[in-house]
């Protein structure tokens, strides 16, 4: 079955949506937000994470621990931490709502306006879960260069730097938000490619009288008992 040019555009916002989620899941989870190179008895490499911190030592050893404490944690990291969380939620909703939307589906077409919605819902909750990915993301990067550029801090103190999280993040909410647009952009072009039962019915019409409007047979037609005289 050949797909529409409005269905190609739909399975690439799609692919570029569940991407993106997949890898805002990833970021979410992967304690690789920050990290710290410690060059003193032996290099120890420190990564940190929403969910727990893990030490790397020389030799290859990695030890992890889950932080203690919700409220322990510093105000950026307990924001991140919701909101990825909700991110996630939002995106796995507008996963399932989209995939109902979709012209390559055979679901509710009885109901053209509801596929429309479902996948106008579908990239909107797409769309907000890249904007809640890039908020908590662009954050701890804001804190870690700050940090980082603390001039009330000594040189000889080590620095936290951005963890390839961070990077993972940045490319998750804008692949979530474009394949979001994408998904938004397709309902607002979508046509009907066949025609309406109205339209079909008088071209049948058409097709079938004659110039004059009477019908192709008329003018073979011959009265009836024309020969008959009374």
């Amino acid at each position: 079955m050949a797909w529409s040019c409005n269905a190609k555009v739909q399975l690439g916002g799609m692919l570029l949506a569940l991407f993106g989620w997949l890898s805002s899941c990833v970021t979410t989870f992967v304690p690789l937000w920050k990290n710290l190179n410690l060059d003193l008895n032996e290099l120890e490499i420190w990564n940190m994470g929403l969910w727990q911190v893990c030490i790397i030592q020389e030799e290859g050893a990695m030890e992890c621990k889950a932080h203690e404490s919700f409220l322990a944690l510093p105000p950026d990291l307990r924001v991140s931490r919701i909101l990825m969380c909700l991110s996630n939620g939002l995106g796995f909703l507008g996963f399932v709502l989209s995939s109902l939307g979709l012209d390559c589906w055979k679901t509710c077409e009885e109901k053209p306006g509801l596929k429309k919605r479902l996948l106008l819902s579908g990239g909107a909750a797409f769309g907000t879960s890249g904007i809640m990915t890039l908020i908590p993301v662009s954050w701890v990067a804001y804190n870690t260069v700050l940090e980082f550029w603390d001039e009330t801090v000594p040189d000889i103190v080590p620095r936290w730097e951005f963890g390839e999280a961070t990077f993972l993040g940045w490319f998750a909410g804008f692949f979530l938000a474009a394949g979001g647009l994408l998904l938004i952009y397709t309902t607002c072009l979508r046509r009907t490619e066949t025609p309406s039962a109205p339209a079909a019915v008088c071209r049948q019409r058409a097709e079938t009288q004659g110039p004059a409007g009477m019908s192709p047979w008329s003018h073979h037609s011959h009265p009836k008992n024309a020969d008959l005289v009374i």
